[in-house]
Order: C-alpha cells, then structure tokens, then sequence
C-alpha cells in the first residue's frame, strides 16, 4: 500500500556548479535562499537543513538596472561572488560559430563537447593552491588597495571623490585568494604584486558603489580601480 506524506526533492540549488541566468529577475525572496547557500553552503527547507555538495559555485548572470523587471541585488549577495566579469560581445567569426551550432546543430551532443577536468581535479587545485605562499609584504598591499576603496583620499586616488562605499573585508579575502589562485595557474608557489594587480579589476568592480555625482557624470568603476592601482605602493 503506498504511504502517503511529504517528501523532499532536491532542487538545482544542489549541484556542483549553480548557473543562475538573469538573476537579478528573481523576486527577493529568492534572492535571500541564494544568499544562505552561497555563504553557508547549505539549504534550510521547512525544518530541516541540507549541505550543499563539495564543491559548489554559483555562476549569475544579470540585466542591466535599465532593464524592465528587474531588481537591484542586495549588497550582501554582491559581496559573495568572487569576481564580477564584463562579457564582451563575440567577434564576427565567434558569431558565425554561435549561429552554426544553433542553427545546424540540433542535440547538444552533436557539439562534440570534451569533458577538461572532474571534481576531483578541482578538489586537488582547490588544496594545491593552500600551499601557495603569500609574503606580508603582499598581504599588506592587498589591505591597502581595499582600504584605498573606502578610503580613497588617504592615498589620493584621483576619482575618489565619486565612492559612495567601498570593498568589505571580504573582498580583501577574495583578491587574497584569487592571487594566490593566479600564481598557481602561472606554475608558481608564491604570489607576486603583478598577480593582485591582473586580477584586482574582477574582484573589485562590483564592490565599489559610486555616489550620485559618479553616477550622473557615467564613471566608471574599472577607471576607479585603475586609479587605485597607480596610487597605491607596494611596501
């Protein structure tokens, strides 16, 4: 006899690798589930609570503000994405790519997709690059440009004037991190300043919030971070 009663079933929320597409269109309830799993890498439904597996990211991606239905993300879930990147559109040969394989290709096996690496090559990069080194000197200059975003006139950023708020800790943690990650893909066990600089742009551009002069004279936040950059030394 079948046994009647309430069963869970796991949502996409469960999975490696969570592309969330237009995300800025979720209601903020949404939002706000989104939020617990990317920082507590867990999913709280009705009473109980479920891990999220190992390892988890959340890829998004989002309209602009401009756009009709859509709404301003929360801060705090800002924060938590490691890197905000400006996808440029395709060059014309890449165009006549995308139109060839949507077009003439019906299934997606037919793409003839090559499988790059498993979970558990993530895992080891993921442990392999603990043991990159990171010297003081590189952590202090980590701290000084997150600082030099919150307070830009201490080391006379030229556009500083047009920050309304600036990076948190977190975002210290990130560009720490993503260095670190850096000098492990350039084969290297220890982080050089060249590697915060090179990525410096992607952790730092969806953190700096501009005031509404910035806002009104259309500045952007990559010049901001540019001029962090050349302002602040290496000590």
């Amino acid at each position: 006899e079948e046994k009647r009663g309430f069963y869970t079933i796991k949502g996409p929320i469960f999975g490696n690798f969570v592309c969330g597409d237009e995300i800025n269109r979720t209601p903020p309830k949404v939002q706000s589930a989104m939020l617990q799993a990317m920082q507590e890498r867990e999913v709280t439904i009705g009473r109980k609570t479920f891990p999220l597996p190992n390892p988890f990211f959340v890829l998004a991606t989002q309209n602009p503000l401009e756009t009709k239905g859509v709404y301003p993300l929360p801060e705090a879930q800002v924060d938590r994405f490691l890197f905000k990147i400006l996808v440029k559109p395709p060059s014309k040969k890449d165009e006549i790519k995308i139109i060839e394989q949507n077009v003439e290709v019906m299934e997606i096996e037919d793409l003839d997709i090559q499988k790059v690496v498993d979970l558990q090559d993530i895992l080891d990069m993921q442990e392999t690059m603990k043991n990159i080194s990171m010297s003081e000197e590189i952590q202090r200059y980590i701290v000084h440009l997150v600082d030099a975003t919150r307070h830009p006139e201490r080391y006379d950023v030229r556009e500083g004037r047009y920050i309304q708020w600036g990076g948190s800790p977190r975002a210290s943690i990130y560009l720490a991190l993503a260095a670190k990650a850096t000098a492990m893909m350039n084969e290297r066990t220890f982080v050089i300043p060249e590697d915060v600089r090179c990525i410096a742009h992607d952790v730092l551009r969806h953190r700096i919030v501009l005031n509404y002069e910035g806002k009104a004279k259309g500045i952007d936040t990559d010049s901001i971070v540019d001029s962090i950059i050349r302002s602040v030394p290496v000590l």
